[in-house]
């Protein structure tokens, strides 16, 4: 049991932590789930199934840090490949090539950290993928990377200070 004083804060059920998904989302190689997102940083659980993996791919604006909690994964990172296990980890570099893959018999899963500028779903760059979504990322409602960032830069003109406004852009 964690103790505090009333004037701090408690956190996330007092440190046993249990949370429900911000979103599920389906994918052929299996599932992700956001569990937490705040101000650069992204929070997501992948679950890739038997046999199958996510597409060779980079990222211009984000790193991630993968723990591996349950199977075993086979991790492509660069030139190198690794095999992780239960409890074992790795960090991606903004703008390496990657990939994880299920060469099991049971779901790997995997808690994914991302951290960057940009982390919307449209930042991905694929070099290969099993399940032909080679060319243009689409953001998770179906839009371009070039309207998405058409929309990013809209909704950060229209925040920006203006002379006599208020501090921050916002009312």
């Amino acid at each position: 049991m964690v103790h505090m004083r009333r004037t701090q804060l408690a956190s996330v059920e007092d440190f046993g932590v249990r949370s429900a998904p911000l979103e599920v989302v389906a994918k052929p190689w299996g599932s992700f789930s956001t569990l937490e997102e705040g101000p650069g940083y992204k929070i997501k659980r992948l679950v890739v199934a038997p046999g199958h993996r996510l597409s060779l791919q980079k990222h211009r604006h984000r790193a991630e840090h993968w723990v591996v909690v349950a199977g075993t994964a086979t991790v492509t990172r660069g030139e190198h490949r690794l095999r992780l296990r239960r409890r074992e980890c790795t960090v991606i570099p903004r703008g390496a090539w990657h990939r994880v893959e299920n060469r099991g018999r049971l779901p790997v899963v995997i808690i994914e950290v991302q951290h960057g500028d940009y982390l919307g779903e449209d930042d991905i760059i694929r070099k290969a993928d099993d399940y032909g979504r080679l060319g243009t990322s689409r953001g998770s409602s179906g839009e371009s990377r070039g309207e998405l960032a058409a929309a990013r830069g809209a909704r950060a003109r229209a925040s920006a200070p203006r002379s006599g406004g208020t501090a921050g852009g916002r009312g």
